[in-house]
């Protein structure tokens, strides 16, 4: 019987220097996630599936399993991973961003072969950047 060992969920925040409405554009339409993460064809429709485009990795599959706007919206990514966008308005026309990747898995391998357990520390350095720095960029840029 193959053994399971959950590892942790990727969890990365960060306070973005605009409103919720504008923020949920970023999370919850195509163009909104291509300027900051990569090219899709994300429709904010539960139970819909779509594609991101990454590159030299091809086209990965995912499917909507998540709307609740303009606080949340999630998705099943691939065969193992799901990725969920949450926003929380604060004062000040501010609004915290958080984005949440879990589905890892010690004995697991990706579709590309990678075991679960290098490709977690990659992707977290990956989101690390890309909600620390790019989101924000794409934001209030």
């Amino acid at each position: 019987m193959e053994s399971q060992e959950t590892l942790p969920e990727i969890r990365k925040t960060v306070v973005i220097d605009a409103p919720i409405e504008k923020v949920w554009k970023a999370i919850s339409t195509s163009d909104g996630i291509a300027g900051w993460w990569m090219p899709n064809s994300f429709e904010p429709v539960l139970g819909k599936e779509f594609v991101l485009h990454a590159g030299q990795y091809g086209d990965s599959p995912c499917k909507v399993t998540e709307l609740d706007p303009p606080n949340r919206v999630g998705f099943d990514w691939g065969k193992d991973w799901h990725l969920s966008f949450e926003l929380k308005q604060l004062e000040d026309g501010k609004t915290e961003f958080t984005l949440v990747h879990s589905g890892w898995d010690a004995g697991k391998v990706t579709e590309f072969g990678q075991p679960h357990t290098a490709i977690r520390g990659v992707m977290d350095g990956g989101w690390e950047k890309i909600v620390k720095e790019k989101f924000p960029a794409y934001i209030e840029g």
